[in-house]
């Protein structure tokens, strides 16, 4: 069967009449006729019979119905997918980033793409991943790029890079250890995104390890933003924990240390969307030049080697 056959299906059991299928189509009723024909010969079954001045489907057509409305649908999302790529001349891209996207090398990614596509507006939303996971969930944003675990009911997730969470010090002797999660507990530990709390991604990583291992971590302060963290911690009040591209940037102080932790963590970054969703081109296009970004940025780092502190 072709879509055109399928069309016509779903038009007349829509409409109920071959003549208001065809108005629908704008096509004449005999093309109508004979595409419904066709396809009741070559199956061998009937699809519509008559109920009073109405067409109504048989079980046949009942049968058909659910699958030919998938692969209509399906169809007019490809055909819309490859329209709009012959298109970035205008429109808005929406899209979401995680916390400390700027440690990532994304800070460009406004300017790379402006100059790209100078006509398309951009609303780039940096905000925790927990409330991009959900404004996308919503609708609200069109993808955006998180470090997980999110809450992804509905979404597309697509693991892009992992960057290994260090815990920072200004105390650590030059020999240390990775450190337990036990000592952790122990330490004046200052947390940042004060706003999200638990709810933020690596917080909910270390919640779990912690409520496996029968400890509480109580963070001794929480301020909002990692750079006051790190500040804090360079002046010896606590200890944190810190993404490898936070301890590479100018925002980690010289005199703040890091090691891993004895139970390797890691952030990692994602890419979502609402499933089945048909991102604009525009923001199909900021998603693929944002995991470039980010791929490259994997691809080129140095690799793996001794964990030292630093």
């Amino acid at each position: 069967m072709t879509l055109n056959q399928l069309r016509a299906f779903l038009a007349v059991a829509r409409t109920g009449s071959f003549t208001a299928a065809a108005a629908e189509l704008q096509v004449t009723q005999a093309s109508v006729s004979e595409l419904i024909r066709r396809m009741e010969e070559d199956y061998r079954l009937g699809l519509f019979s008559r109920g009073g001045r109405r067409r109504v489907l048989t079980s046949a057509g009942s049968e058909l119905l659910p699958f030919a409305e998938q692969s209509v649908t399906a169809a007019d999302h490809a055909d819309q997918a490859l329209r709009s790529l012959r298109s970035l001349a205008g429109g808005v891209a929406t899209f979401g980033l995680m916390r400390n996207a700027g440690f990532y090398l994304l800070s460009d990614l406004a300017q790379d793409f402006h100059e790209r596509y100078p006509q398309v507006r951009m609303r780039l939303i940096g905000q925790n991943s927990a409330e991009v996971a959900a404004a996308v969930s919503a609708g609200e944003l069109e993808a955006g790029l998180v470090i997980l675990p999110v809450d992804d009911g509905g979404l597309d997730v697509t693991p892009l890079m992992r960057d290994e969470v260090l815990y920072a010090s200004r105390s650590l002797p030059r020999d240390a250890a990775p450190v337990t999660l036990r000592q952790l507990a122990e330490t004046r530990l200052i947390l940042y995104d004060a706003h999200y709390g638990w709810n933020d991604p690596t917080r909910r990583q270390l919640a779990e390890r912690a409520r496996r291992e029968g400890l509480k971590l109580d963070p001794w302060i929480e301020v909002e933003h990692v750079e006051a963290a790190l500040n804090l911690v360079a002046r010896g009040v606590g200890d944190t924990m810190i993404s490898r591209a936070v301890a590479d940037s100018t925002a980690c102080p010289s005199v703040v240390q890091t090691v891993p932790f004895a139970e390797p963590m890691y952030d990692t970054i994602a890419l979502i969307q609402r499933q089945s969703a048909i991102l604009s081109p525009a923001t199909r296009e900021l998603a693929r030049l944002a995991q470039r970004t980010l791929l490259g940025r994997h691809h080129t780092g140095d690799p793996p080697g001794e964990h030292q502190p630093r």
